[in-house]
């Protein structure tokens, strides 16, 4: 009944009450509505603003990387945890483990005999050195970070090797203590991804478990895998008391890794790896590891594959390797993967080797996303490819700086060209933001200076980097809803300073 013919049949003191209870909902009416008119203006404020910033013939690069410091950013998830650290936070676990950095090759000394006969050399005649006094000499810290990240490669004529080559040489230089203190750098990286605005990490966090034989990696290179080799290799793992006790220790320590992580500002979750230029055997037991701990932990929500691509044994098993988790995935429908799959260009490889991995990525292995995805235009029907991805969803994770970096493509080069106008969705992540030198903000600032989207394609992406996530459910539900309110805080602030700008 309508609450104005309702009071007319009341008592008087009855109808004046009805009638009182009536206000505050006006009210709240009134202010809700208010509240989501200034949501759009501030909303529509932000996209003026933002066309202003890539307008022209000259982004506003300052401006640009102010705003994109400021907004929120969904999810990094093209992460790799090693390469994500700084190569000083190596250095302080250089000192805490008891190494030494060789003053000669830049790599870390783990021997604690040739250590001990260091120290009992006179300071000035050292050929190894602490991390702190690495620190402490300018010239030995910029010779170190030459080494160890990106750092100068393009302002400096020093000896240097090929980009590729740099890139992922870098990893052997830390190697020895990328896996230690695992607490203390997720931390970091947390405290890092909250500065800039960032909610979500799911890191490649660790090297699966693996181990080695022979008889299989003779019929895996002689004849390729079967299924029924694959179910035979896989009987026997089970029994590998020591693959078992790793794979234990590895849960283990990501628990204890990552205690304390999440919490109402952030979230992470992990992938492990498989390094896919190691043998046959050992790369599929990798992958066993992978999917098992991926099914015993929430934490693990996606198993990848990372590794040079374009070396001979990693362009060689290729295929295999497709095949390996094909079969797995069958075992394990409910775990994710995501791919790194079409890391080459032109001229890496020959040709041929650039026209099927997304392709077998996708339709063999079962991807759910794909990490860099760089030769597309070169695969075999890459429409066909490119309309399976826009039908199932299956996201593209974009680096623009590792890409541009190792393979030199970049610009209108670059197939994020082809992924946006073909309708695949695809996100932008840092890859190795550590050894870039770089963060997520700044790939945003890659993407709108080449690109000049407009606000709702960024904002759009900031979003779709928790839609494609592995996240459960509920997980990105909450997530998706904090970026909600993230974005009218970020927006309002906006619209907030824009009257003052000239």
């Amino acid at each position: 009944m309508p609450r104005k013919i309702a009071s007319l049949m009341l008592p008087g003191a009855a109808a004046a009450v009805l009638a009182a209870c009536a206000l505050p909902h006006a009210a709240y009416a009134a202010a809700g509505a208010n509240a989501a008119n200034a949501a759009r203006g501030n909303e529509a404020i932000t996209e003026r603003h933002f066309a202003a910033l890539v307008a022209g013939s000259e982004p506003k690069l300052a401006e640009l990387t102010m705003f994109f410091t400021m907004m929120p950013k969904g999810g990094d998830l093209h992460h790799h945890y090693s390469g994500a650290l700084y190569a000083e936070q190596y250095l302080e676990w250089v000192d805490q483990q008891h190494y030494c950095v060789n003053r000669a090759s830049y790599r870390i000394e783990t021997d604690q005999a040739t250590i001990a006969a260091e120290q009992a050399r006179p300071a000035a005649e050292r050929a190894c050195v602490t991390g702190q006094q690495v620190m402490g000499d300018n010239t030995l810290l910029t010779q170190l970070l030459q080494r160890w990240s990106d750092k100068d490669f393009y302002n400096h004529s020093g000896p240097q090797s090929p980009p590729d080559r740099q890139f992922f040489d870098t990893f052997g230089y830390f190697g020895p203590v990328s896996s230690t203190n695992a607490r203390d750098g997720l931390q970091r990286l947390k405290l890092r991804a909250i500065q800039e605005n960032l909610s979500y990490i799911e890191t490649i966090f660790e090297l699966a478990p693996f181990t080695h034989n022979d008889d299989f990696d003779r019929g895996a290179l002689a004849h390729g895998v079967t299924d029924a080799a694959l179910e035979a290799y896989s009987a026997q793992l089970e029994h590998e008391q020591g693959y078992q006790q790793w794979i234990a220790s590895y849960l283990d320590n990501l628990k204890t890794g990552s205690a304390g992580i999440d919490d109402a500002r952030f979230t992470m979750r992990f992938q492990p790896f498989v390094l896919r230029f190691l043998s046959p055997s050992q790369v599929f037991a990798s992958m066993v590891a992978s999917f098992r701990l991926a099914a015993m932990s929430p934490q693990i929500v996606g198993v990848n594959i990372v590794g040079q691509e374009s070396v001979n044994v990693s362009m060689r098993d290729y295929a295999m390797h497709m095949q390996m988790f094909k079969f797995l995935k069958a075992k394990y429908p409910t775990v994710k993967l995501a791919l790194h799959a079409g890391e080459l260009a032109l001229g890496m490889v020959p040709p041929e080797g650039l026209t099927f991995h997304i392709k077998d990525a996708v339709e063999v292995a079962g991807a759910s996303r794909i990490g860099h995805g760089m030769d597309i235009a070169h695969e075999s029907n890459p429409l066909a490819i490119m309309k399976t991805m826009h039908d199932k969803g299956i996201a593209v994770e974009v680096n623009l700086s590792s890409n541009d970096f190792i393979l030199g493509i970049k610009g209108a080069a670059h197939p994020v060209t082809l992924y946006r106008k073909y309708g695949v969705p695809f996100v932008l992540a840092t890859d190795d933001a550590g050894v870039s030198r770089n963060n997520l903000s700044g790939e945003y600032v890659l993407y709108a200076a080449r690109y000049r989207p407009d606000y709702a394609q960024v904002k759009k992406l900031s979003y779709d980097s928790l839609r494609y996530s592995f996240l459960a459910p509920a997980d990105k539900q909450r997530l998706l809803k904090a970026l909600d309110g993230k974005f009218a805080q970020f927006e309002a602030a906006i619209a907030a300073a824009e009257p003052r700008r000239k």
